[in-house]
């Protein structure tokens, strides 16, 4: 079959650059979709996305579907014709459905009787005409928040349409899309070359753009470019780019035709705390900091034009223009916060509103200060440093740095409260709050900010959850789930001995005691908060590549501590890797509800084996190895060391299978067959020291 490339561009006013390589990876993989649902085979696709435009080349794309079978089943023969043989209204209506006479139908015949078929060859439809089609399905699937209309124009899109290109081969397709009809030509550089630009075929897209139109086409590509630009920059002012991620795909998506400059600014302004600066020259202005071989903040930017100037001092003078007022008003609000001490702030904080039925930011810094006391207790720290963190924790975000900048709350108050004099741990306390900040940010390593950390989240939590506004579907505008996997995380990475429920009630004594807004929880909300922790660990584990089976074998047993359970989880991941697992998961399965059986049937198992009531060999030796392994165990779990436990049990295999072979539990003796139950419930009891292995799936 005949196979051509495939190009559809279309171009707009300038994307959304946060939201460019998105747009782009969604329009790719509708198109492609369509292509596969359509049963259009093609070679490689490459997407290409800039400010001013979105597009794909498929290479060797099917010129047609390939030809099918059709067959479709009538009505039966039986029900087809009527007494005098003539055909019924059901075969008629059948036939003109099919587009032929009844005549040509054939018969089926299937073991429960015959049938009228139709059967065709139907010819695949043309890849061209089932293109546009594909094409505006993307379109309209783009993940789009607010869609927008220009002129007097029904269509809608995230930008005003300018331009639509789609080539198959050397053809044009003909269509009309976004209020626009498609055409060859493409459009170049804004400025450097804004006339039209014809394009043949679809391979000579991007080369056709880049030498001729001054745009470098594909998004990988103009970030690569941008990266080795700005790095080779900052070595040339003897020193090293900080390329942020995010920052680096925004600036990406602002520009066709990347060209790096570097700028400087004054020495005064690094008595500024660093992050001040860098937030002003990200936030605002798009600029790459440059820092010295000691990590320093060097007084120079750089950043990334659009345009390729002859006169490259202007538009650098014209940056350092630009950013010199937003340094001064961050060096301004510096010496402003620093009149006057961290904790003036807080009476500021009663007219702030955290939740209204819940009170202000200040009720919500006396409850954070009361359960952080009580945590950094637990964890062996200094009780009244949690207290006066947690006083502490919200001030900076009254301070005039903060309010400009919302990004470096918790920071500036690190900064702020080292200024007062206030301890090491206190003031380190103001930024690891926050932590972690995303998914895989670091920790807070201090206990006192391990303690306000988890208080304030744990805070949120209870609260919004008694206020009856817990997170539902993909709705989570307190980002509980979050803070739920932050609390975990702190829990079992940092090797907290801490315990959730504990925790959660002191919260709750908190809300009933502290701030203008006490309130008495409703009772199930502190088992529905834990409920929902538990489940956010079912998440951590999966995305540490730990399967369910292994979570809900741990989760069963409702362990309230994270750290214990990390443990737990860990070693009955091992253990399902030794050769014996699976038959001592399926014999406590076995054995679980045997006991189930019999517990429904009004039978109470002993807690204890009668050795005298023992007969069989295989159940006097299962007797005996369950008594020694409970003694092995016992050194393990007082430790914590559930894995050398599961080891220690993995010994019973032996037993255990000779057990199931040889002897009958529910027998007519009555009291042997109690006591066999008794035998099994120790068994299955000795594993749930650990876990319920019977969850193990084979």
């Amino acid at each position: 079959m005949n196979r051509r490339d495939f190009l559809v561009e279309l171009g707009t006013e300038e994307l959304p650059p946060k939201a460019l390589s998105k747009l782009s990876a969604a329009f790719t993989k509708g198109v492609v979709n369509g292509l596969k649902e359509a049963g259009l085979k093609h070679l490689d696709v490459h997407s290409y996305a800039a400010p001013r435009r979105l597009a794909i080349v498929v290479e060797a794309l099917q010129e047609a579907q390939a030809d099918k079978q059709v067959e479709r089943r009538g009505p039966a023969v039986q029900a087809a014709y009527d007494d005098e043989g003539l055909p019924t209204k059901a075969l008629q209506g059948f036939a003109r459905s099919c587009g032929v006479e009844v005549e040509t139908l054939e018969t089926l015949e299937t073991a429960k009787g015959s049938w009228l078929v139709y059967r065709a060859e139907e010819k695949g439809k043309q890849a061209q005409a089932l293109i546009p089609a594909i094409v505006q399905q993307s379109l309209d699937k783009l993940p789009i928040p607010k869609r927008m209309r220009w002129g007097d124009l029904a269509a809608e899109f995230v930008r005003p349409v300018h331009w639509l290109v789609l080539l198959f081969g050397d053809d044009l397709i003909d269509a009309e899309m976004l209020a626009v009809q498609s055409g060859r030509e493409t459009r170049g550089h804004r400025f450097h070359h804004p006339d039209k630009i014809s394009i043949n075929q679809p391979s000579e897209y991007a080369p056709l753009l880049q030498t001729e139109g001054r745009v470098v086409a594909s998004f990988n590509d103009r970030r690569e470019a941008v990266r080795g630009q700005v790095q080779e920059a900052a070595v040339k002012l003897g020193g090293k780019a900080v390329i942020d991620a995010a920052l680096l795909d925004e600036v990406t998506g602002m520009v066709e035709w990347p060209v790096a400059v570097a700028g400087s600014f004054e020495d005064k302004f690094l008595g500024v705390p660093a992050e001040a600066l860098i937030s002003a020259m990200k936030g605002h202005q798009k600029y790459f900091h440059v820092v010295d071989a000691d990590g320093k903040l060097m007084p120079n930017f750089i950043t990334v034009s659009n345009i390729d100037s002859k006169d490259v001092s202007a538009v650098r003078a014209g940056n350092e223009r630009v950013i010199r007022p937003r340094l001064s008003d961050a060096e301004f609000f510096w010496n402003q916060d620093r009149k006057h001490t961290l904790e003036d702030n807080r009476a500021a904080l009663k007219s702030v509103v955290f939740q209204k039925e819940l009170g202000t930011v200040f009720d919500k810094s006396e409850r954070i200060a009361a359960l952080a006391g009580f945590i950094a207790e637990q964890l062996g720290a200094d009780k009244a440093d949690g207290v006066r963190a947690g006083q502490l924790a919200k001030c900076d975000l009254m301070s005039e740095m903060v309010g400009e900048f919302p990004e470096l709350q918790g920071i500036m108050g690190s900064y702020y409260a080292n200024i007062d004099g206030e301890t090491a741990a206190v003031a380190a306390a103001m930024d690891e709050q926050y932590m972690p900040r995303f998914a895989g940010d670091e920790l807070p390593q201090g206990a006192i900010g391990q303690a306000v950390a988890i208080a304030d989240k744990v805070d949120t939590m209870v609260g919004i959850f008694d206020i009856g506004q817990p997170p539902t579907g993909s709705k989570d505008p307190f980002a509980l789930r979050r803070a739920a996997l932050g609390i975990v995380r702190i829990i079992i990475e940092r090797d907290l001995s801490l315990d959730l429920k504990s925790i959660l009630g002191q919260a709750g004594s908190c809300y009933q005691n502290s701030g203008s807004k006490q309130r008495a929880l409703h009772p199930e909300t502190l088992e529905k908060v834990f409920s929902f922790m538990i489940e956010r660990l079912r998440v951590y584990y999966t995305d540490a590549g730990i399967s369910v089976d292994v979570f809900e074998a741990v989760s069963v047993m409702r362990p309230t501590q994270p750290y214990d359970f990390d443990q737990r989880v860990r070693a009955v991941n091992a253990f399902r890797q030794l050769a014996g697992a699976e038959a001592l998961a399926a014999a406590n399965k076995r054995a679980a509800n045997i006991l189930r059986q019999a517990i429904e049937a009004g039978v109470t198992v002993a807690a204890a084996v009668d050795t005298s009531l023992l007969q069989e060999a295989a159940e006097k030796a299962l007797a005996e190895r369950i008594a020694v392994v409970s003694e092995a165990v016992k050194p393990a779990l007082a430790t914590f060391d559930y894995t050398a436990a599961l080891q220690e049990m993995a010994a019973l295999r032996e037993p255990v299978d000779a057990f199931f072979d040889e002897v009958m539990v529910m027998v007519d003796d009555e009291q042997i067959k109690l006591n066999r139950l008794a035998l099994l419930n120790s068994l299955h009891h000795l594993f749930l020291q650990v876990a319920d292995v019977s969850q193990l799936q084979s």
